[in-house]
């Protein structure tokens, strides 16, 4: 049965930065982390089955700083659902969310150091990335980045609530920053940063500002627009767009909630808030990743902490919960959807392992889980393009 509709819970600020401290505390991480992230391609081909390999490339990140290895590239066995590792790249420490160029030669990653930086790695032979090299982001934590058309790379560093901007070679690789813009509020958390539909304007969410805020790239440099402010104690942390380009759904890390956003072309507009976890849930849980099918059918986001997956149909109205699916393993980060969109692939961050989910593509449900590789420390999949 789907979840009642349900307003974010009420914080006082030092609860809101108490909450948000003690879940750090807990990963273990030096300031934070990211749900997650996953290639583009990846990340919204949730309905579309396509011809695949028999054996394709994966790419996984992980916390070196807890036992990780830092960016692996495994091997997916696409009858059985398994990754297998096959080598770990060199240099590339605490990497936890990718994204890749426009023309899928050049992946990028977040290096989640308190002196943040963001590295490029060539994937033109997808089982042999090579690391073109890594730049500063002039933050701290950085958990999230995103390709912008203009040719940039954009950064958001979590532990000192900052977006970075960086201009890109044309073989790929990151330069210098050329902005660096700290969100207005008391103990502000940049938790990611993506580009609108339009793309040209630059959303990005903090959850310690209870903010989204909008810019516009002009010569390099973020201009705000929008300031969507949330009630105090939300903690926004990802927001995933819906293919129609008029919505997207904003997930909150510290309420259990999503809030579904109308989008202008300029604007958002806060709607429906629901809630993500089954009635009567108790305890501590932080969900983490957001992620619409390709024909905006389903919206699924993961809860940490009671370590499972939600389901929603897409209504006209709104969102209607419709069942939730445990992951099989501890603090589900991040999942991915699998190249054919058979199933979610999530990713466990305590327990370090992946398992995968098979997936429903009319009513979008996920059958139980599967185990898909042991990973230590991962917290990000994504699937070569």
């Amino acid at each position: 049965m789907p979840g009642p509709d349900q307003s974010p819970k009420t914080h006082t600020p030092n609860a809101h930065t108490s909450n948000a401290l003690r879940r750090r505390g807990f990963l273990g991480l030096l300031a934070g982390a990211s749900a997650l992230p996953l290639l583009p391609a990846a990340a919204s081909a949730g309905a579309r089955a396509t011809s695949e390999p028999a054996t394709t490339t994966a790419y996984i990140g992980s916390m070196s700083s807890t036992g990780g290895r830092g960016f692996e590239v495994a091997a997916f066995d696409t009858a059985t659902g398994k990754l297998t590792a096959t080598t770990a790249v060199e240099g590339v420490p605490d990497a936890s969310f990718f994204a890749t160029s426009a023309d899928g030669r050049v992946l990028y990653t977040t290096n989640e150091l308190e002196q943040g930086s963001v590295t490029a790695l060539d994937i033109t032979d997808p089982a042999a990335p090579a690391v073109l090299g890594s730049t500063p982001t002039g933050g701290a934590g950085p958990t999230h980045l995103a390709v912008h058309p203009a040719g940039h790379l954009l950064a958001a560093n979590y532990t000192d609530g900052t977006v970075s901007v960086h201009p890109l070679d044309a073989d790929g690789r990151i330069g210098d920053a050329t902005d660096l813009v700290r969100h207005d509020a008391a103990e502000p958390h940049a938790h990611q940063v993506l580009v609108a539909p339009d793309d040209e304007l630059v959303v990005a969410v903090d959850l310690g500002a209870d903010a989204v805020f909008v810019y516009a790239l002009e010569s390099g440099k973020l201009a705000q627009r929008q300031r969507l402010d949330l009630p105090t104690g939300t903690g926004p942390r990802h927001l995933a767009w819906h293919p129609d380009g008029n919505r997207a759904y904003l997930l909150a890390e510290l309420a259990s909630t999503i809030t579904v956003l109308d989008w202008d072309g300029a604007a958002f507009t806060a709607g429906q808030v629901i809630g993500t976890r089954d009635d009567g849930a108790a305890g501590e849980n932080f969900p983490a990743e957001i992620a619409v099918t390709g024909d905006g059918a389903h919206v699924y986001a993961s809860n940490r902490g009671d370590d499972a997956i939600a389901v929603f149909a897409v209504r006209e109205d709104g969102l209607e919960r419709v069942g939730s699916t445990p992951t099989g393993g501890q603090w589900p980060r991040h999942f991915a959807f699998a190249p054919d969109g058979a199933a979610l692939h999530v990713v466990n961050q305590h327990s370090g392992t992946i398992t995968r989910l098979p997936r429903d593509p009319g009513t979008g449900l996920l059958s139980p889980a599967e185990e898909s590789g042991a990973f230590a420390s991962a917290v990000v999949l994504a699937f070569a393009p």
